[in-house]
């Protein structure tokens, strides 16, 4: 059933509020997923706050533009499923990394970050993007580090204050 203006208005203003709200965006071309697969993608993506959604790409080419991820319009051709992730910039890259390794019919076109677009070969480097979580982690141990040395160099300092005592200690009485 084909869509009148008023519905095409709509798709396009949702789709700007997305594109305007999402951490990272990606296109894929998911021509030869069955429609199993695509369910249970599908299901995979809302369990992790992940958006599927398949738009025609005259309304994202509108949606899109002066968005942070207008750069996305230079690889919408053909069919393409769009994947928006709103918190987590590397979960929906982990999804369909996921998904292109069990399925292998699925072809990333581009990734955009808020920036320049990145090519779909990069897919696992941005996958492999740390969570919020482990992100903090390892900001964290890294701010720990320096304290931690600091306290092992001022204890190393008594530690050797007492063992030199000692062995002095140790050698005035073995030459009584």
């Amino acid at each position: 059933m084909p869509l009148n203006l008023v519905q095409k208005q709509e798709i396009v203003e949702a789709t700007n509020s997305q594109l305007e709200n999402s951490t990272s965006v990606i296109v894929a071309d998911f021509r030869g997923m069955t429609v199993s697969d695509m369910t249970r993608v599908r299901k995979q993506a809302r369990d992790s706050g992940i958006t599927l959604r398949v738009i025609r790409n005259n309304l994202v080419l509108r949606a899109a533009e002066g968005t942070p991820h207008e750069c996305i319009k230079e690889v919408l051709t053909g069919p393409s499923i769009i994947a928006f992730s709103d918190a987590d910039p590397g979960a929906s890259a982990r999804l369909l990394k996921e998904v292109q390794e069990e399925i292998g019919t699925i072809e990333i076109k581009g990734i955009s970050l808020g920036g320049p677009l990145i090519a779909g070969s990069e897919l696992a480097a941005v996958a492999a993007l740390p969570t919020k979580e482990e992100a903090i982690a390892r900001l964290l141990s890294v701010m720990k580090a320096p304290l931690s040395k600091m306290a092992q160099v001022l204890h190393a300092v008594p530690s050797k204050l007492v063992r030199t005592l000692v062995a002095v200690k140790d050698q005035k009485s073995s030459d009584e």
